[in-house]
């Protein structure tokens, strides 16, 4: 079978790799000049373990065997990894219940090892970290996904298949050609055409919007947040030793900032999340109008911002302000003050929300005659990626056979 993959983020890759490893004449196109361009690039790098998820959701699934098949991954392929593990901590007595909660949580879903900690042995994992009760979660690593993309996609090309870059999908129909069957027609920018058996389609940030162009309507639109970071400067990374999480609260849409240990020896401290004004819009003067009215367009965006108001101003305000950033870290760490900080290269969360204005909270996978979309992929969709590969092998195979 002949397929075309549009996307050479993570994903993309991860489902052509495993769809040309079992014979399939795979070609796939990305718009940009490389691989793990923008959200596999971008993000920091977490193997999550699966704990945040509702049990039996995709996320859930897929999450708790995709943290074992990516740490198994990157150690046979010799990408950089280390599972360092993670510590959750409850900073006051109102948060304990959640993070109780939270350890029943991945009990359920199967997240191995994980061990409740009073403040003095939580000390002992993190000596700077100010808490009531910490969750040390082992499984948690951190790996270099790009490094991992590379893998993929040498694989794709040692199994016959192309990975085009710099080559935009636009658009694609499903068509009878008179013969046994049906093709997929997939235009590209510069007007040519590719035709194959089936297209799946990992379009990240523009995902809805190709979807829509290939006649699949996902019920969802794609609303992009920005992720801004800072790191630690180098007298304060010794301040953290791996990842340190706040307990998230249920009334908002986002976890909050948090601190990553990197592989190459520093810290990450982040993301707020605030509305991007560009689907590929990294910093605050990237506007793009028609994506702005795009977005405005969705009464998904208002309904959230409603909803939402105030805890939206405060991401805005900590957008602002270092010192307002910086006080959020040091409710984790209190050591870290401002003058610890140092702007690093922020991300673009494509989120799907729906109508409704609640954020898609699973995986979510549109099917088309000969089709599949993944068109809400946020975290940990890096970690599940070669499971969520398998499972997009499944529907893809289902949607062949029913065409």
């Amino acid at each position: 079978m002949r397929v075309t993959v549009v996307g050479a983020g993570i994903l993309g890759l991860a489902v052509a790799a495993r769809l040309a490893s079992r014979g399939d004449d795979v070609v796939v196109v990305d718009k940009e000049p490389d691989v793990a361009t923008h959200q596999t690039g971008r993000n920091s790098g977490v193997i999550h373990s699966g704990l945040y998820y509702a049990p039996g959701s995709l996320k859930a699934r897929l999450g708790v065997a995709g943290s074992r098949s990516m740490t198994a991954f990157a150690r046979e392929h010799g990408v950089r990894v280390d599972v360092c593990g993670k510590l959750v901590v409850a900073t006051s007595d109102a948060e304990v219940a959640r993070l109780r909660t939270l350890a029943e949580r991945g009990t359920a879903n199967g997240v191995a090892g994980l061990r409740w900690l009073d403040p003095a042995e939580a000390r002992k994992v993190e000596p700077e970290v100010r808490c009531v009760a910490a969750l040390h979660v082992p499984p948690t690593g951190i790996v270099d996904y790009r490094g991992v993309c590379a893998v993929l996609a040498d694989q794709v090309r040692s199994a016959g298949g192309e990975v085009r870059l710099g080559t935009a999908a636009v658009a694609a129909r499903t068509r009878h050609d008179g013969g046994p069957g049906a093709r997929v027609q997939v235009r590209l920018a510069d007007g040519a055409t590719l035709v194959a058996d089936a297209l799946v389609a990992c379009a990240g940030l523009h995902a809805d919007r190709f979807a829509r162009a290939c006649g699949v309507d996902p019920g969802a639109r794609v609303v992009p947040f920005r992720g801004e970071y800072y790191e630690l400067a180098p007298d304060a990374v010794g301040l953290v030793r791996g990842l340190v999480y706040p307990v998230p609260d249920p009334r908002f849409p986002f976890l909050g900032v948090h601190l990553t240990r990197t592989l190459a020896g520093g810290v990450h401290a982040g993301p707020n999340a605030v509305l991007a004004l560009a689907r590929e819009g990294y910093r605050w003067r990237d506007v793009v109008p028609a994506d702005v009215a795009d977005s405005l367009r969705w009464p998904g965006l208002w309904r959230l911002a409603a909803r939402h108001a105030v805890p939206g101003a405060r991401e805005v305000a900590r957008s602002a302000s270092r010192r307002l950033f910086a006080r959020s870290v040091a409710r984790l760490v209190p050591a870290v003050r401002p003058q610890d900080l140092v702007p690093a290269p922020a991300g673009v969360r494509a989120q799907a929300l729906g109508r409704d204005g609640r954020l898609v909270d699973d995986f979510l996978v549109a099917d088309g005659p000969r089709q599949v979309h993944v068109v809400n992929a946020p975290s940990p969709a890096a970690t599940a990626s070669l499971e969520i590969a398998r499972y997009v092998e499944q529907r893809l195979d289902a949607t062949v056979a029913a065409a």
